[in-house]
């Protein structure tokens, strides 16, 4: 886009490019979102910016109508696999506040030099800017849906420091730590037992139409026991599942039911420092970063598909709360995966109702497991020959996974679909599939829910089909003080 159609897009408050870009007015110092609903200001007073990273840097606040802070990721970074996608994915999983700038460079095999000039030439602010306004939402979260005190609070968001905590969200928002959680008017100001106890709610706030029963439907069918449940009546079911996260371990559910653009959540942790980390695996796991509009668009061009976008505007392509996790359950399936949890996953130190288990590491499989294909993966996890973080080369791991005995393309198809979030893959070798490039993987999904459907009312049940085994055949704004990026 250019300056003059992103300046229609703010005029015309289009929601559709909420996180794809910000603009910043000179005149008042603050920074919005393109549907923000204050008056638009003149062309001469705007500025525009790639990321709300880089509006901070260049000295605005964010706006408190419109949250500009909160709206979801942008779908390009979420979708592209060079090394600038692969960095904001890595920002958004932690790593800069565990591992720092070296840790990132590291992981995306680049100098840290390199990685820095890379960001702020695309996005306009390095990692640890970028770093800093994720941490900045994540205090403001936490600051106005828990009672926990602000100094746990500081640390639990990744800063370094209750002064530079202080001094940071005076800057981007123009209010104190204080200020802002009473400007919730939740009344909160109970101690960390009672946080933890009752978990941190938020609203996962995604762009466009969301077909959420398709999406539960499939977590549901493919639920690995102990680990993952989904309960509930359709319309108003929650998926809930273990994490296993960098501090240590988390419960999360997820709600199908929502008033508004976003998916209520709420996260038990263990260490409220997983937060972040937990968040932004749970919008890999339900694709909420994704571009409804580019995708229906594209795929409704197709004769086959067009039906199936119409009935289900809005499919996503599920990723995976944990790839390695995802990987082992691809080549493993689901009844062996579900042994796997009950002889070699860690208990939970509180279980939760059905909740007891987190799916156990590639390092104990890697010396456990008795077939030697899940071993070889196993061990290709483990010591790191096969990375499948957020921020791993997509091609570089397809080309480890070919190398792997028992990994047949299928497998490592799905694999790529779900442990990498890769939006072009077809796992089935489906006729005529070339056509729906860039979006093969949400081909596949809608025609996976279209087979599932005419199955229902074959049977006058709810089938049981996973998609290893069943091959298809052939805004409104989340401008609440809980939305999350």
């Amino acid at each position: 886009m250019d300056e003059r159609t992103r300046y229609e897009a703010v005029s015309s408050r289009d929601e559709r490019f909420d996180g794809v870009f910000f603009f910043a007015v000179v005149t008042t110092g603050i920074y919005c979102r393109p549907s923000c609903p204050a008056v638009t200001p003149r062309r001469a007073n705007v500025r525009f910016y790639p990321t709300a990273a880089a509006a901070q840097a260049g000295g605005f606040r964010a706006c408190r109508r419109c949250r500009p802070d909160a709206v979801p990721g942008s779908a390009e970074w979420n979708v592209r696999a060079d090394v600038v996608g692969r960095a904001m994915r890595l920002i958004g999983d932690g790593v800069v506040d565990r591992e720092g700038v070296p840790g990132l460079a590291g992981r995306l095999g680049y100098s840290a030099r390199q990685v820095q000039r890379q960001l702020n030439a695309e996005l306009g602010a390095g990692p640890v800017a970028l770093a800093r306004a994720q941490r900045s939402h994540t205090a403001r979260v936490l600051l106005q849906t828990t009672g926990l005190p602000v100094t746990e609070i500081a640390f639990a968001a990744g800063f370094a420091s209750v002064r530079q905590f202080n001094d940071t969200i005076r800057r981007i928002y123009a209010r104190t730590p204080s200020a802002l959680r009473a400007e919730a008017g939740t009344g909160l100001g109970g101690g960390r037992g009672e946080g933890l106890r009752a978990g941190i709610p938020l609203r996962l706030a995604h762009r466009g139409p969301y077909a959420t029963g398709a999406v539960f439907d499939l977590l549901g069918e493919q639920a690995v026991a102990r680990v993952e449940e989904l309960a509930g009546e359709p319309g108003r079911r929650t998926y809930r599942r273990t994490l296993r996260l960098p501090y240590g371990t988390g419960i999360a559910a997820v709600d199908e039911a929502s008033p508004g653009p976003w998916l209520e959540a709420r996260i038990h942790l263990t260490d409220l420092r997983d937060l972040t980390t937990a968040v932004q695996r749970l919008r890999r796991l339900f694709d909420l970063d994704a571009d409804p509009y580019a995708v229906d668009e594209a795929l409704a061009a197709d004769p086959r598909l067009a039906p199936l976008v119409a009935a289900r505007p809005g499919l996503r392509s599920p990723g995976a709360a944990d790839p390695e996790e995802e990987a082992v359950r691809a080549l493993a399936g689901r009844e062996r995966a579900e042994e796997l949890v009950e002889r070699y996953g860690k208990v939970l130190d509180v279980p939760c109702g059905a909740l007891t288990h987190v799916f156990p590491e590639p390092g104990v499989l890697a010396g456990a497991a008795a077939e030697p294909a899940l071993r070889t993966l196993a061990t290709a996890l483990a010591d790191g020959e096969l990375r499948l973080d957020a921020g791993a080369d997509r091609e570089e791991a397809a080309r480890t996974l070919a190398t792997l005995p028992g990994v047949d393309g299928p497998t490592a198809a799905l694999i790529r679909m779900r442990a990498l979030g890769d939006p072009d893959v077809d796992p089935y070798g489906t006729p005529g599939a070339e056509r729906w490039r860039p979006w093969r993987s949400y081909a596949v999904r809608h025609l996976e829910t279209a087979a599932r459907g005419a199955a229902l009312r074959a049977e006058g049940g709810h089938p049981q089909i996973s998609a290893p085994t069943q091959a298809p055949a052939t805004s409104r704004q989340a401008n609440s003080s809980t939305s999350t990026a």
